[in-house]
């Protein structure tokens, strides 16, 4: 009974930071979500590589993908014109014109207009990378 609840941790950890990994580095998100499928999962291991991305030097391709993920979850209630919102300012990201902030604030602006559970719980969205615990 005790790794039941072990994995069912994991995943609910996963669940909140795998945006967050996954907009830091697509080789640890699939390094992560390929761990996960063993039968034994450890929590304190889990936590420490999810936590190492943090070090991770910002990557505008893993950003990028990242933001395409949680795009799919808004695709079919947004409007033409907060899909082209969004792209416009990825792209300007992608640019240099401005930060990784103004796009998961433009984000978080769709979050509230179309509430989501599952990313209303994602580090990736609200900014608590510091409080990745189970």
């Amino acid at each position: 009974m005790q790794h039941k609840n072990i994995k069912k941790e994991c995943e609910e950890l996963w669940a909140k930071n795998k945006y967050y990994v996954l907009s830091k580095s697509h080789k640890v998100y699939l390094n992560i979500r390929e761990y996960l499928k063993e039968k034994e999962v450890d929590i304190a291991y889990l936590q420490e590589k999810i936590q190492s991305a943090k070090d991770i030097e910002e990557s505008k391709k893993d950003f990028h993908n990242a933001i395409l993920h949680v795009w799919g979850y808004f695709k079919k209630e947004a409007s033409e014109t907060e899909k082209q919102g969004l792209f416009d300012i990825l792209e300007e990201y992608m640019e240099g014109k401005n930060n990784q902030e103004a796009v998961i604030q433009y984000l978080n602006a769709l979050l509230k207009r179309y509430p989501n559970e599952y990313l209303q719980e994602s580090t990736f969205l609200t900014g608590e990378q510091d409080e990745i615990m189970a």
